[in-house]
């Protein structure tokens, strides 16, 4: 394998959005109106937006989470339709990782593609964890892919994760461009002797 800058996710640090409450699903992080665009560039003001309107002390917009790293979630998150907007609006909104009791298969890879990773937590872990970024918001968290643990104030909580999934945030190879441009010279290679591009060039 060539030689390419590898984006290790090992940690992610900082304070916690706390959204309470199962089976979130994508219509509501991103409503499908904002389905239109052909680039993801300003996803993130459609987070939670019709929420958001109508709830005015909505977490998202707590002045307490403000810059906050992770999310804690419920059960089922990111449920419903299929949309790469998403995880998208929300990795865009500044958070790099969530911690949940369980996530929507669709939603769970389109996070993967994109480096974000996702840890399962107990019920009642999970429970914990948005009651404390509640109570006490400027508290900071640390989710550790390597330990497999939420740590905060001393504390240090279990949490899963896709082996090969956490295996490939700890490699950097998660990232599917990376690995193409890792291996272009083979790619190249390749798409030579494949009659259908005979004669392309970059």
């Amino acid at each position: 394998m060539g030689e390419a800058k590898r984006a290790v996710i090992r940690q992610v640090k900082g304070k916690a959005i706390p959204l309470p409450g199962d089976d979130i699903d994508t219509d509501r992080i991103t409503p499908a109106r904002f389905l239109k665009a052909v680039t993801f560039a300003g996803i993130e003001a459609a987070l939670f937006c019709d929420e958001r309107e109508n709830m005015p002390d909505h977490p998202v917009d707590n002045p307490a989470h403000k810059g906050a790293k992770l999310m804690f979630v419920g059960k089922n998150f990111g449920s419903g339709s299929s949309r790469e907007s998403a995880p998208q609006a929300i990795q865009r909104f500044g958070i790099q990782a969530l911690v949940g009791v369980s996530f929507a298969d669709i939603f769970a890879g389109n996070s993967f593609a994109i480096g974000m990773p996702l840890a399962a937590a107990s019920p009642e872990n999970a429970a914990r964890l948005i009651a404390r970024a509640q109570r006490h918001p400027q508290t900071q968290f640390v989710l550790d892919l390597e330990k497999l643990t939420v740590s905060f104030g001393g504390e240090s909580l279990p949490v899963e994760m896709l082996e090969d999934r956490r295996k490939s945030f700890l490699a950097g190879t998660w990232d599917m461009l990376a690995n193409l441009e890792a291996n272009l010279p083979r790619v190249r290679e390749v798409a030579a002797g494949l009659p259908y591009v005979s004669g392309f060039s970059s």
